[in-house]
């Protein structure tokens, strides 16, 4: 199975209580603003510590609050697109693909830069500084920045929002080949219906 997550967590006075196992390539998690999805998404990549609970990807256990297990984020390998991409202003596209890959262990790496920069179309961003880029363009940085970090699995926080129609259908036909090309599980948060009908295979709802 993909992903094996049990997870009790407190913000303020709302408790997130989630259950789940799923053993598809792309999994949805939806449900209405402020339900905890991105709090989930950051107790998998191990930025928030839950409460108390269980974490598995790809049947390597990442947090067990019984078993005293809480491996490190850096060493938890989880490619984490965010909402805002949060590419480094002052790197150039080229250097910010590159931070990604410095950050994998050599044995860890399984696609390369060249690899990468063909699969997403971002050849002629290379010489180009985030703040000249669109949304779209912003976020396929950002996922071949995760890709070249060699992650086991990717997280991906809201990567279609507040993007136009054209832009937004292409990254979603990204996304699909990336599911159906790249041998790596995806947990995508997502607020939209058609969305997630067309991309995940399971529906996670948080309310």
């Amino acid at each position: 199975m993909f992903f094996d997550v049990t997870l009790r967590h407190r913000i303020g006075e709302r408790e997130i209580a989630l259950d789940f196992v799923s053993e598809d390539r792309l999994t949805a998690l939806t449900g209405p603003s402020g339900a905890g999805k991105t709090t989930v998404l950051n107790c998998i990549a191990g930025l928030v510590r839950p409460k108390s609970g269980r974490i598995a990807v790809g049947g390597r256990v990442l947090f067990d609050s019984d078993a005293g297990i809480d491996v490190k984020p850096e060493d938890r390998r989880a490619g984490y697109v965010f909402q805002d991409a949060r590419l480094f202003p002052h790197l150039k596209v080229s250097a910010n693909l590159l931070y990604g890959a410095k950050l994998a262990a050599a044995e860890d790496r399984w696609i390369g830069t060249e690899e990468v920069v063909d699969f997403l179309g971002i050849g002629h961003l290379l010489s180009r500084w985030p703040r000249t880029l669109s949304g779209g363009e912003a976020r396929r940085v950002a996922i071949g920045r995760a890709l070249l970090a060699g992650p086991r699995f990717l997280l991906l926080d809201e990567p279609l929002s507040s993007l136009d129609i054209a832009r937004a259908e292409d990254l979603l036909r990204l996304i699909e080949r990336i599911r159906d090309e790249l041998e790596i599980p995806i947990l995508l948060v997502s607020h939209s219906p058609g969305e997630v009908s067309r991309l995940a295979g399971r529906v996670i709802t948080l309310d």
